[in-house]
């Protein structure tokens, strides 16, 4: 069997490192795999450190697309990597999550008569606001074969209309990376530079338009965060974007410290001392609920609700709602969670299992 991999953005390096340390063992003489980075996130920070972090191999080619808005970056994936299928065709393409280039592709590969196959299939927020919502709609439609996180993703996708048989439910494969690499979590060089403790900050991450476009609206958010985070530091990685926005505002906050993008285990090691996370991003509510740290989620719905139901996340629908729970992480009274099933650092193998013992055959 031959399988073309898919990685544009930070999210999707994190699921296919797992994936190819199980292709390279469990997969090993019966799978060939040819990894294609599109470039959709092309700043070394956000792309070349986690390929090294990780051991992801170099990339079999990168596409380039760099940045652009949400049309012109996906056409210009799509152009590209239809070139690269033409001259380099294969069994399945393999798409991970839902950023533009798992869309991009998706698309590329069913005009080409290439099986398809979608890893974290099946959740949604029932937001037609987010892009990502869309990208996993349209994705979701065209696949063959769909590797799911939860229960929660494997009803909506039954409910769309997927074949039973077409949907494994095996897990949540960011956490093998967060399980495989947790050992290697390292402080960085800020810890000592701005003296934080264990416990003793959170960490905020700001990305999604709603929040971050309008800057008077992101300026209130930063100014309710820095009121009500106690005596604790906010770790704030901030985009150049948006913190371009609040230098032209020359608001100062008292305890929000804006820092660069970390790698991955610069990161984790903050998030797994850290007291708790304010965030709109979706990873991290899913690393939060298997290490047990309280998450905020400041937006009105998540397509990861076994996070709320079952781990340590919680929803803030609106601003108003945020010194409520940040007072309850300060107190100590944060509700109990659980780890939801197969969130256990197992899942890449499951799949290159499925790929070898039931996929193989349909081609």
């Amino acid at each position: 069997m031959k399988i073309t991999i898919i990685a544009g953005a930070r999210p999707n390096f994190i699921k296919i490192a797992p994936l190819i340390n199980s292709l390279k063992t469990i997969g090993k003489n019966v799978i060939q795999f040819r990894l294609v980075h599109t470039g959709q996130h092309y700043d070394k920070r956000l792309s070349d450190t986690f390929f090294e972090e990780l051991n992801i191999p170099t990339p079999d080619i990168n596409l380039g697309v760099g940045s652009g808005s949400q049309a012109a970056q996906t056409a210009h994936i799509m152009i590209k990597f239809e070139e690269e299928l033409m001259h380099h065709p294969t069994d399945y393409v393999v798409v991970v999550g839902d950023v533009n280039s798992t869309l991009a592709c998706s698309v590329v590969a069913k005009k080409m008569n290439t099986g398809l196959i979608h890893i974290e299939a099946g959740i949604r927020s029932f937001d037609l606001t987010m892009p990502e919502e869309i990208n996993r709609l349209v994705t979701d439609a065209l696949a063959d074969y769909f590797f799911t996180t939860s229960e929660f993703a494997n009803r909506n996708l039954l409910k769309a209309g997927i074949e039973k048989k077409k949907i494994f439910f095996v897990g949540n494969i960011m956490i093998d990376s967060l399980k495989q690499n947790r050992h290697k979590f390292s402080k960085p060089l800020l810890w000592k530079q701005i003296k934080l403790e264990s416990k003793k900050f959170w960490i905020l991450t700001l990305h999604r338009p709603s929040n971050v476009d309008d800057t008077k609206n992101l300026i209130q958010t930063l100014k309710v965060i820095d009121d009500h985070c106690g005596d604790k530091k906010v770790i704030f990685p901030i985009h150049p974007r948006t913190e371009a926005k609040l230098k032209d505002s020359n608001v100062l906050f008292r305890n929000i410290v804006k820092i660069h993008p970390l790698g991955y285990l610069n990161f984790m090691y903050l998030v797994e001392n850290c007291i708790g996370v304010i965030t709109d991003s979706g990873g991290i509510q899913e690393e939060t609920t298997v290490m047990k740290i309280p998450c905020i989620t400041l937006r009105r719905n998540t397509e990861r609700p076994e996070t709320i139901e079952m781990g340590s996340n919680v929803l803030a629908k609106d601003l108003s709602a945020l010194p409520k729970k940040m007072y309850l992480v300060l107190n100590n009274s944060w509700k109990k969670s659980n780890i939801p099933p197969k969130w256990d650092g197992k899942t890449a193998d499951r799949i290159v299992n499925i790929l070898i013992t039931k996929l193989t055959k349909k081609k």
